[in-house]
């Protein structure tokens, strides 16, 4: 357990790499005062106030219309968070003409796109209907969302230039939508506390150390095996996080998500006898599924399961497969969130974010950039010019 709010049964399968983990010890005291990850803390300054925010928190319904970090972070809270969110979000995060569609009730358009030129975010807005009330979320540049908000005369709520969208999940991006949601910002900070928490510093270290260590024994897929359903969109901001941060210079890890206990019955086989070339995360929350078997249809065959709930079944299954695991010697690390609650997720958006770039530094590859999604925007516009 590296805090009271999730618990985790690390990898540890790496213990004397003393070396590697002071070099990642290193590195984190220097990247602990760096602009981008004191955006994780509570002392970060957002470039909201809150006149604006008084003014479009009155809204029961919102439409939010981004691409990669521009929406994955917000829609992982709104999911993870759902049974406390009474407000509507639909996530216009796509190119689809469902997203033609006019809504009755009343509703506030947040557009976010950090270069301000997204030509995803850019399509969408222009075919979706009733536009009367729009916030605009990007970069204080010469952009075309920049220029579009002014010609409308909207707000505009600057993004800071030094926070990749991947990252972005604490500023603006993620905390704007997550106080309309009616969640507390503050509550998702807690980086100060975490880098002072040894067993927090040690887990940490823990997923640099073997995570490089099964790189180096040529294991490059991370195989999410997650048994939470509200879950399904953090993993997806993770896959971006992890893809974009570090599959660069023919390096790089495929993350993977598996909806378990499901995939027990397509993918599992691969998993336990296929290639040795994964590593593993298992993953649950702590929400009591009170759903009872019901006793009466249930054959003598089968009494084990009288008497129990959804999730006693749900939870025997998850801790059947890490025995086989363990059995098999496959790697695997397993979190168990005890509480569904903003500081949780906000730990886990920390932590993930932390490892990934102490990775990037362990592989020497540099996880702020994309050059070659770059060359995809700009061939993009070349074919439509043409």
């Amino acid at each position: 357990m590296f805090n009271k709010n999730i618990h985790l049964k690390e990898f540890g399968v790496v213990n004397n790499k003393k070396k590697i983990k002071a070099w990642i010890l290193k590195s984190l005291n220097y990247y602990k005062n760096h602009e981008l990850i004191q955006s994780f803390s509570k002392n970060y300054k957002y470039n909201f106030s809150q006149s604006q925010i008084k003014k479009y928190k009155k809204f029961n319904n919102y439409n939010l219309i981004g691409m990669g970090g521009s929406s994955l972070g917000a829609k992982a809270i709104y999911n993870f968070l759902s049974p406390k969110i009474k407000k509507k979000f639909t996530f216009i995060d796509n190119l689809s003409s469902k997203n033609n569609y006019k809504k009755k009730t009343k509703r506030l358009n947040i557009i976010i796109s950090k270069s301000g030129n997204t030509l995803e975010t850019i399509s969408n807005y222009s075919v979706i209907k009733g536009k009367k009330r729009n916030l605009f979320v990007c970069e204080n540049s010469d952009n075309y969302i920049k220029t579009l908000a002014n010609k409308l005369s909207c707000d505009i709520i600057s993004h800071k230039n030094y926070i990749g969208g991947r990252y972005s999940v604490l500023s603006e991006a993620g905390m704007l939508p997550a106080i309309f949601m009616g969640l507390k910002a503050e509550k998702f900070k807690n980086l100060n506390n975490l880098i002072k928490n040894k067993k927090f510093i040690n887990s940490l270290l823990d997923g640099v150390v073997s995570i490089k260590y099964f790189l180096s024994n040529k294991k490059f897929n991370s195989i999410i095996l997650n048994y939470d359903e509200l879950s399904t969109d953090l993993f997806k901001w993770y896959q971006q996080l992890l893809a974009e941060s570090l599959g660069k210079n023919s390096k790089g890890i495929l993350p993977l998500i598996s909806s378990m206990p499901k995939d027990n019955h397509s993918l599992m086989q691969l998993y336990l006898d296929g290639p040795k070339n994964s590593f593993f995360t298992f993953f649950d929350v702590n929400d009591h599924d009170n759903q009872k078997i019901n006793n009466l249809e249930i054959l003598q065959s089968y009494n084990f399961l009288k008497n129990k709930n959804l999730y006693q079944i749900k939870s025997a299954q998850k801790k059947a497969t890490e025995n086989i695991f363990r059995k098999k010697n496959i790697p695997f690390r397993s979190f168990r969130v005890l509480q569904r609650s903003e500081e949780a997720l906000g730990e886990l958006f920390t932590f993930f974010m932390l490892e990934t770039i102490l990775l990037g530094d362990l592989m020497k590859v540099n996880p702020f950039d994309q050059p070659s999604v770059e060359l995809i925007k700009t061939e993009t516009k070349r074919i439509l010019i043409n």
